[in-house]
């Protein structure tokens, strides 16, 4: 299979390359820069030049594939306090991709995460069977789910808020390390008792892998390998590592200390993945976030 990988270059795109060329398939990788081009290729795979903006690009690269995988996403535009813009600009990119697959029955795996539930209102272990009817990328998700009923494969993998691994340089663990070296302290909100849903990053690249090839039309996934590590029991690992120590963050220092995690910092986010498992015949394999944080490659400077 020829498979188009947007966010080719980045943290799960540089896991699911790797994984989708070693089960013998063909891939394309979007990349915007030459620094991206670079990665993608010394990955293994072909470059194709554009953005997620570019939206006659993303047709031609669709067209001329047997499948996509959708992990791009703006990242740094969110975290800088742009909301509408990174949404915007990934409805757009799933709406012209999705055209591109309509009534040709190929895959189309996009990405969600499993915060955006516990944002929404679901409460206690989300499953696979937990759905919203919109919000921040959960119209995205709905978006991809719905090519569905046009002749498209489409699923979605729900990525925990925690994709952990050596491959994890710019994700929420390095960011929740940052925040303790600089701060001298490994923060949790309040009691710390919220949980947090974890899962190495190559465990997800397995499961991208699997839905492309496998997953029924109109799936959602869980990319789960921890089912809910309490905050507390986080910052408690992250300092001892960094020796510092586990502390509360007042409500009121909240958006100072996490900056911006502070707006989801203290949400309530355990996630099973056994639907997840019991449709693709996926399990997490790869060690869970405590060890692998206890192996020590986050922490060099």
């Amino acid at each position: 299979m020829r498979v188009f990988v947007t966010g080719a270059s980045g943290h799960i795109g540089s896991a699911v390359i790797p994984e989708l060329i070693g089960a013998g398939h063909e891939v394309v990788g979007l990349a915007r820069t030459d620094a991206s081009a670079a990665v993608v290729s010394a990955l293994g795979a072909a470059v194709h030049r554009g953005s997620l903006d570019d939206l006659d690009s993303l047709r031609e690269a669709v067209a001329a594939s047997d499948g996509v995988i959708h992990l791009a996403f703006k990242h740094e535009e969110l975290n800088a306090g742009d909301l509408e813009g990174p949404l915007g600009a990934d409805l757009s990119a799933i709406d012209a991709m999705g055209e591109a697959l309509a009534g040709t029955g190929k895959p189309f795996v996009g990405t969600s995460g499993t915060i955006p539930l516990a944002f929404g209102g679901v409460e206690g272990v989300a499953t696979e069977a937990d759905i919203l009817p919109a919000g921040p990328r959960i119209d995205a998700e709905n978006a991809v789910i719905a090519f569905a009923e046009r002749g498209v494969r489409s699923s979605v993998v729900r990525l925990p808020p925690l994709v952990h691994s050596p491959l994890d340089h710019t994700g929420y663990t390095p960011a929740l390390i940052s925040f303790a070296r600089q701060k001298g302290k490994a923060g949790y909100p309040g009691d710390g008792s919220n949980r947090w849903a974890a899962g190495h990053s190559l465990d997800a690249a397995r499961l991208y892998r699997l839905a492309i090839e496998a997953a029924p039309a109109g799936s959602r996934l869980h990319a789960v390998g921890d089912e809910g590590v309490p905050f507390r029991e986080i910052a408690e690992v992250v300092g001892s590592n960094l020796g510092v120590p586990a502390a509360s963050i007042a409500p009121e220092e909240i958006v100072d200390y996490f900056e911006f995690l502070a707006f989801f910092v203290s949400l309530d986010n355990p996630a099973s993945s056994t639907l997840t498992q019991e449709l693709l015949d996926w399990q997490p394999t790869h060690p869970g976030l405590v060890d692998d944080l206890n192996e020590g490659h986050y922490f060099p400077i």
